[in-house]
């Protein structure tokens, strides 16, 4: 039977938390089977969803892939429990991406401006003590995204469910920030409490992609022999 409704949106926080819990608790099998199942439900779910949805949801992953790989391997911000990237992840972000489409399409209009204005002041206080430059940094390309984008309320539900992700998922242990962010010497806590900027900006791109790939249906043209009919 299909999960809809209010069904959905449970379903998902509860894969990803458990998810989650597993791939702490167990040393290894613990992470395999979160990839088997994690992968499991998103392509469950990714073979239901409405062509458009499923060409979005496939560009999140690939994005993700890359971002993960660049963010944790390449630049160091951050580092898994095993010191790689988990196969889970990537379709976790997707997953965690529909949970934050499914909360906004319900979220009243004022969480738009709620949302900044309530995080400014932790942002601001982070900055000028030296204990988390880095939101600064992250908190602006929200604010930008807010700003240049046309889902305010998407960027709004997905800056509070990360930083409740990474909560989560720093509590357990799953990752680890680091105390410097490398090449910039910017110093963060763990997690930013800005860290949802880069879910922002992970829409706007897959936004900007499913848009420029999108097949444009050919103008209607009027065969040439065609006359006026009678009002």
């Amino acid at each position: 039977m299909a999960i809809t409704g209010i069904s959905r949106p449970l379903a998902i926080a509860a894969v990803i938390a458990a998810g989650l819990a597993l791939d702490q608790g167990v040393e290894f099998w613990g992470q395999t089977l979160t990839n088997v199942g994690i992968w499991t439900v998103f392509l469950y779910w990714l073979r239901q969803a409405p062509p458009d949805d499923q060409r979005a949801l496939a560009i999140c992953v690939f994005y993700a892939t890359l971002g993960e790989i660049f963010l944790s391997l390449v630049w160091g911000l951050y580092e898994y429990r095993l010191a790689n990237v988990p196969l889970f992840v990537p379709p976790g972000h997707a997953l965690l991406f529909m949970l934050g489409r499914i909360l906004a399409e319900r979220a009243p209009g004022w969480i738009q401006w709620f949302v900044p204005l309530a995080a400014a002041p932790f942002v601001l206080v982070l900055a000028w003590s030296g204990l988390g430059t880095l939101d600064g940094l992250l908190f602006a390309l929200f604010l930008l995204c807010m700003l240049s984008g046309r889902a305010g309320r998407l960027y709004a539900v997905m800056f509070m469910l990360s930083l409740a992700m990474e909560i989560y998922g720093t509590w357990l242990g799953n990752w680890t920030w680091a105390e410097e962010a490398p090449w910039l010497g910017f110093t963060t806590i763990n997690p930013p409490l800005a860290a949802g900027a880069f879910y922002c900006m992970l829409d706007m791109l897959i936004v900007a992609t499913v848009a420029r790939h999108r097949p444009v249906p050919p103008p209607a043209v009027a065969p040439a022999f065609a006359v006026a009919q009678p009002k």
